[in-house]
């Protein structure tokens, strides 16, 4: 296990597959930025399967424990499930996630059961149609969405949902998720408005704190705290009381986690981040194509490490939030 300026070690790995969408969610690629004349990475600048096992190897022996797949829309991605495969046979690695849109997951969801695959996080910020077509901009209704999300949960993976609540976006829409998922028995997981990149317009007054959202599901749930299932982990947890089903908030702006972050991120181009505020990486995809050994690969992967000191979430302030150059969510994978 190595460990960073603050004591925080490296155990979890967001590696990202590809850069496409086919959504352009306004807080996240807006078409106004990402339109159709915008130039993707093309193939050869992508990390190929075999670089990607090759890096998740190495992170493995340094101790990672979890690796999430990420894009933007990782489905896009031809023939992920070898990769899945290719991932779920590294020992020591306990556990391989995936988050998606769910716009094919309905097609996807036993292929990627089959390769290994354990679990998924499916982005979804609304049940009205009009709603969430206004957010995707990409003229998708949420049933496709549902109905790949219960695909999903026949074929044998574990499913949460994932809500990014932003002011006069979708704040309506707080209560009858949470209701339409705790009856089926979904963890459903509120992510505050956070200030990822520089083509979102996030300013403070538009957050939705974790405080305000529990207030308002308090005034129709009971609800009550879960211990944390492990060191680092992220969401903070509620369930319903008398059943088994969670509810969860993500709080980067009103409660900073940056304490016990223990997440490295490898973009589609393989350069790697220590923050998802991060405004440059390090290029692994040099590295990976050149004469460096594993050993190398690895001593350069501690001294980055060793030497991180982010906590952006603790030091963020309006004026920070605006100017700080910022790599994008749809780059780094979130």
């Amino acid at each position: 296990m190595i460990t960073d300026k603050f004591g925080r070690p490296l155990q979890d790995l967001r590696i990202s597959v590809i850069d496409r969408c086919n959504f352009r969610c306004t807080y996240c690629m807006p078409k106004e930025i990402f339109g159709r004349d915008f130039a993707f990475m093309p193939k050869d600048q992508l990390l190929s399967f075999e670089e990607i096992e090759r890096l998740a190897v190495i992170f493995v022996e340094l101790g990672v424990k979890k690796i999430r797949l990420t894009g933007g829309e990782p489905l896009l991605r031809r023939d992920l499930p070898v990769l899945i495969n290719k991932l779920t046979n590294i020992a020591g690695l306990e556990d391989i996630g995936l988050t998606t849109n769910g716009s094919l997951l309905g097609v996807m969801a036993e292929k990627l059961k089959n390769a290994g695959l354990k679990r998924v996080n499916v982005s979804l910020d609304a049940l009205d149609e009009a709603t969430f077509k206004s957010i995707n901009d990409s003229g998708v209704g949420p049933d496709r969405i549902l109905k790949g999300i219960e695909k999903a949960k026949k074929v044998g993976l574990e499913v949460k949902v994932n809500m990014v609540v932003k002011k006069g976006m979708n704040d309506n829409e707080i209560v009858p998720m949470a209701r339409y998922f705790k009856e089926r028995g979904v963890t459903l997981r509120y992510i505050e408005f956070m200030d990822v990149g520089q083509t979102n317009g996030w300013d403070f007054s538009k957050v939705i704190t974790k405080k305000e959202i529990f207030q308002e599901l308090s005034n129709v749930f009971n609800l009550e705290p879960v211990d944390p299932a492990y060191i680092g982990e992220v969401a903070k947890r509620y369930r319903y009381v008398g059943t088994d089903s969670e509810v969860g908030f993500i709080t980067s702006v009103s409660e900073s986690f940056c304490s016990t972050c223990t997440r490295a991120r490898i973009a589609a181009d393989g350069k790697m981040y220590t923050c998802l505020f991060s405004g440059s990486g390090f290029d692994f995809r040099e590295l990976l194509r050149s004469e460096k050994t594993n050993d190398d690969i690895k001593s350069f992967i501690v001294n980055i490490w060793n030497n991180r000191n982010d906590r952006y979430s603790d030091e963020r302030t309006e004026e920070s939030a605006k100017n700080k150059k910022k790599i994008e969510m749809s780059y780094i994978g979130g």
